[in-house]
């Protein structure tokens, strides 16, 4: 049991360096939420299943405001929106990754 939990927290790590990553190579973060998606039955029932929903739901909404960012660009507010999404993404990647190394949960309803 012990084992399998330092297995689930090595890739709740790895996928947190995904997402880093993914601020200068994008699809990093697509893999990032592949493996998300892969292995958070195994997570499940844990403190770092909370990190996965976050991870999860910080990947939807970031490209969320991607895509909004884009349809509006034409107008001119989509760079505002950009990097509005951006500085968001890097707080809650940042945030996240505080928690995991306090081996902390992160909030139930984020």
């Amino acid at each position: 049991m012990a084992q399998d939990l330092e297995k689930a927290r090595n890739l709740t790590q790895i996928v947190y360096f995904l997402y880093i990553a993914s601020i200068l190579v994008g699809i990093t973060a697509i893999i990032a939420v592949i493996i998300n998606y892969l292995k958070r039955d195994e997570v499940a029932g844990t403190w770092l299943e909370t990190h996965f929903r976050w991870q999860i739901r910080t990947f939807w909404f970031s490209l969320m405001w991607g895509v909004i960012g884009i349809l509006t660009s034409w107008i001119g507010i989509g760079v505002v929106i950009w990097i509005a999404a951006g500085i968001w993404a890097i707080y809650r990647i940042v945030k996240g990754m505080l928690n995991f190394y306090d081996n902390k949960p992160m909030y139930q309803d984020a």
